[in-house]
């Protein structure tokens, strides 16, 4: 088994580079994550399952030649499902709730390598931007415990920055990759729609398409090279991604060419950020424009409250629908006892929505689509924080609050989360990168979104922005090589 220190000091890739020279073994590096997890995950509250036996057996049969072949893997209790491994949604509504088959993307994970060690937290439906679920308790933040760790994807984003793996899946329907990348300081990468597979099990219904899966990484090779192993429709999908016109991992390495970008930190509601956010987006600028691409102050112009009433009746309606579908699965009714108090108030309204609801906002939504669709005729990329405050103290965003309303609910997450939702509904991929970092040592994400199909573009910039400001090496406190 190699040390800790030496296992955090790779990525994915790296990893399996050490695999490939048979410098290791692909059993050590799986001994070494599940130490990894023994020695932080009391601290971080990050990791659920650990599948030290079903892993085992995955690496005694023999493991793919891929990119990954070998390293260590997570993935999120919420929507992907791996074959024998429980999916509860961080609910107790779907408490015991065991996968009977792979996703077709869980699939490609293994095809291309990785070894699935455990699964990571999620918050109650994949529905809160901070990672609390009354289930399991809190996930910490590893750069400070006193805080969250962002969500849905908030086990996955800890698990990742305090080294217990090199990559995570998560899922993505309204920042949930980009919030926990930001509140830990790693890469963040929310795909277009359709680029990575939903199936079997789900298709469009998924927030109506908001949804994106792929992972959380600390370095942007490891998002190019998994996003090339991963992506691609799955037989009967709803729909298919532009097609790339190389590997991104070949792409990422060429330099890209001057950019227009704009950038903003105005907020729909006319809130102002925290301050570290708008220095996060000024520093960045600073370094685009030496970097030399064109930048310029400019944002998309739709209205904030009709995409914010018509987001609430299709969140509204989803979780109605799931809660509905988790009830048939267990045979147990939804109320108190089994789901929390924003999530239950928004079943409980989603109910009452008629078919006219949901078709008047989802027109509205098509509204915001080609307003945002016109701005990207005019520029490549679009910069903003990822998150409007710093990652939050633990308790601040309580899905399960006594009395707390379902729009409520919404109007809270929304002024967390302003910048990040509306890339779900258009479509077009976004990713966030750790490029400022507080003088307390939080990081601070800075957000990029692209035109649609076009990671290609994000990824050649991240890699520049890597290479300019480096961060992969910075440790949390709370880190399996302390």
């Amino acid at each position: 088994m190699i040390s800790l220190e030496e296992y955090a000091r790779y990525d994915g890739l790296g990893l399996a580079g050490l695999v490939a020279k048979k410098d290791v073994t692909p059993q050590e590096l799986l001994d070494t994550a599940f130490a990894a997890i023994d020695k932080v995950n009391p601290a971080i509250n990050a990791v659920l399952q650990v599948l030290r036996e079903q892993a085992t057996g995955t690496v005694s049969a023999g493991i793919p030649a891929g990119p990954f072949s070998g390293v260590p893997f997570l993935i999120k209790e919420a929507v992907l499902q791996a074959k024998d491994v429980k999916c509860e949604m961080g609910s107790g509504l779907a408490r015991g709730l065991v996968a009977p088959a792979d996703s077709e993307l869980m699939t490609r994970f293994r095809q291309c390598g990785l070894v699935l060690a455990g699964t990571t937290q999620t918050s109650e439906f994949a529905y809160s931007p901070s990672t609390e679920p009354r289930l399991h308790g809190a996930v910490r933040n590893p750069w400070d415990l006193t805080r969250s760790a962002g969500g849905s994807s908030g086990g996955a984003g800890a698990a990742v920055a305090a080294g217990i793996v090199p990559v995570a899946h998560g899922n993505d329907g309204g920042g949930s990759i980009r919030i926990p990348a930001s509140c830990n300081g790693l890469v963040g990468l929310k795909p277009s729609r359709f680029r990575t597979p939903w199936g079997p099990n789900h298709g469009a219904e998924l927030v109506f398409g908001a949804i994106s899966e792929f992972a959380l990484t600390r370095t942007v090779r490891d998002a190019a090279a998994l996003l090339d192993a991963v992506s691609g429709a799955d037989v009967g999908a709803p729909g298919h991604p532009l097609p790339q016109l190389e590997p991104y991992a070949t792409a990422m390495t060429k330099p890209p060419r001057p950019l227009r970008i704009a950038w903003s930190t105005k907020t729909g509601s006319g809130e102002l950020p925290d301050a570290d956010c708008m220095q996060a987006v000024h520093r960045t600028v600073r370094l685009l424009e030496e970097l030399g691409h064109i930048v310029v102050e400019d944002a998309p112009v739709y209205d904030w409250e009709q995409f914010l009433d018509a987001t609430h009746v299709v969140w509204m309606s989803f979780i109605a629908a799931s809660a509905q579908q988790l009830a048939l699965a267990t045979g147990r009714t939804p109320g108190p006892h089994n789901l929390e108090a924003a999530t239950l108030a928004s079943y409980e309204e989603g109910k009452n929505f008629k078919a006219t609801d949901l078709i008047g906002a989802l027109g509205q939504h098509n509204a915001v689509c080609r307003q945002v669709g016109a701005f990207f005729e005019t520029v490549d990329v679009f910069l903003t924080p990822t998150l409007a405050r710093l990652p939050r103290p633990l308790g601040e965003l309580n899905q399960d609050r006594a009395g707390i309303a379902a729009f409520e609910w919404t109007k809270q997450v929304f002024s967390y989360i302003p910048f990040t939702p509306v890339f779900n509904i258009t479509g077009q991929p976004a990713m966030s990168l750790p490029l400022h970092v507080t003088e307390s040592g939080l990081p601070v994400g800075v957000h990029f979104a692209g035109r649609y199909g076009q990671e290609a573009t994000l990824l050649q910039l991240a890699a520049q922005l890597e290479q300019a400001r480096p961060w992969a090496t910075r440790r949390p406190p709370v880190h399996v090589a302390r």
